[in-house]
């Protein structure tokens, strides 16, 4: 797994290149505009242009931007919707710009309403967003399970995908706290690999862009979406080692999101999760050698 953590772009793209670097960071995630506000940053080539090349200079293999928190692809109202897919337009144009591996969604919520519903309407508006861009792949992530949201669950995630027109760009991010929150329990090397047979069964592997490694202040099947500093909650030490060492997560981008930079990831979040990650596939290559 490529370790690494969501940064601030503050100041101009390459910033978040550099805020990488600084945290030791091998991926890094960035909001391509305030993640609550619909008004969007104006990016020009060269802006692109100069994060790329500060990517190519950097030890950094991967980036990838995270939608706005606004967005409902599922929402019944129009001006909601209208707003929902210009900015996720938006969103995919700047990542075929900088050469993110992906914008990582939340899907939608159906609030009180019919999920199979709210998951057709979510369903046209990707398809419309990706039928009017290029290149760049979208990652439904999966949630926590609160308040309606859509992609509690792997069968939801393969029926957002279908209704999304099921493309070579649609793909999915597993976020460990809401993997957890939401009922799959990955805190060990059995029971998560029975949990990504059931991905791999039910989504598939190849669908698998990206992931989000944050610990969980919350109980197994809460669904309650509330992360914790890795180490520190119900996943724990050992949970967080067992899912950035998962074998069939290799090369893939795995970011924090809660660290003790006010919150935000810091050097030391990274430096324990790359750890943790050693321990893990240190862990696994001795049961291994055991049988």
């Amino acid at each position: 797994m490529l370790i690494g953590a969501h940064v601030s772009n503050a100041g101009g793209l390459p910033k978040a290149v550099e805020r990488g670097v600084e945290r030791g960071c091998e991926a890094i995630q960035i909001f391509n505009q305030s993640p609550r506000m619909w008004r969007p940053t104006a990016y020009s080539e060269d802006d692109f242009a100069e994060f790329r090349e500060a990517m190519h200079a950097s030890p950094i293999k991967a980036v990838m931007i995270h939608a706005v928190y606004l967005i409902n692809c599922a929402t019944e109202d129009r001006d909601m919707r209208e707003k929902s897919l210009t900015s996720l337009r938006q969103s995919l144009r700047v990542g075929a710009g900088i050469g993110a591996i992906g914008v990582v969604l939340h899907p939608g919520s159906a609030k009180t309403g019919d999920v199979p519903k709210a998951i057709k309407r979510a369903g046209k508006v990707i398809k419309e967003a990706l039928d009017e861009t290029e290149k760049c792949p979208l990652l439904l992530e999966d949630t926590a399970g609160a308040g309606g949201t859509l992609g509690r669950s792997f069968e939801e995630l393969a029926e957002l995908i279908d209704a999304g027109g099921g493309g070579k760009r649609l793909g999915t991010c597993l976020d460990s706290c809401h993997l957890f929150a939401s009922g799959y329990d990955v805190r060990t090397r059995d029971s998560l690999a029975e949990v990504i047979d059931e991905f791999d069964r039910t989504v598939g592997c190849d669908r698998l862009g990206a992931l989000h490694v944050n610990d969980s202040a919350v109980s197994l099947g809460s669904n309650r979406d509330r992360h914790a500093i890795m180490g520190e909650g119900e996943l724990g030490e050992k949970g967080c080692a067992v899912f950035m060492s998962e074998p069939r997560f290799d090369q893939l981008p795995g970011v924090l999101e809660t660290g003790r930079d006010h919150g935000s990831p810091a050097a030391e979040d990274v430096a324990l999760a790359k750890k943790l990650r050693t321990r893990g596939k240190s862990a696994r290559a001795r049961t291994k050698a055991k049988r």
